[in-house]
């Protein structure tokens, strides 16, 4: 995109932009067939990610359980998980479809309210401006 960038995280439209965050343009009718690619392409992103926590919850149910442990712990608890999957998976011991059964699509927490237009960052903009156009001239996907 000819500028360094930073790893965002994708967040929904209640929170706020930040050059860390990205998340979608509001939707209303102004918005650009561009601006609806870059929503349509972040929405597929996070359904990604969705998955595979839903996967990850499925064979580690530990995760299920994260508020009995405390917040220093969760990311080693997270990242101990993903590695184990990874170990599993290179040793012919792969996902089995029917731990998902067990397993809800729970909603994680997130903010219910969206962020205050005070919150967000004007920087961010010309971040998200940028991954549109990555987004736009990167072709179909």
């Amino acid at each position: 995109m000819g500028k360094a960038q930073k790893y965002v995280l994708l967040g929904d439209a209640t929170y706020p932009l930040q050059d860390w965050i990205l998340k979608p343009y509001q939707e209303d009718d102004n918005l650009t067939q561009r601006q609806l690619q870059f929503n349509y392409r972040l929405k597929r992103a996070h359904s990604v990610i969705e998955n595979a926590f839903l996967r990850l919850k499925a064979r580690w149910q530990i995760l299920l359980k994260c508020d009995d442990c405390s917040l220093e712990l969760l990311p080693t608890l997270v990242l101990a998980c993903c590695i184990l999957h990874n170990v599993c998976e290179a040793h012919d011991n792969p996902f089995n479809e029917e731990w998902l059964e067990g397993t809800e699509p729970s909603e994680l927490p997130r903010p219910c309210q969206p962020a205050p237009a005070a919150m967000e960052d004007g920087r961010a903009e010309q971040v998200r401006e940028l991954m549109c156009q990555y987004f736009e001239t990167c072709g179909e996907g």
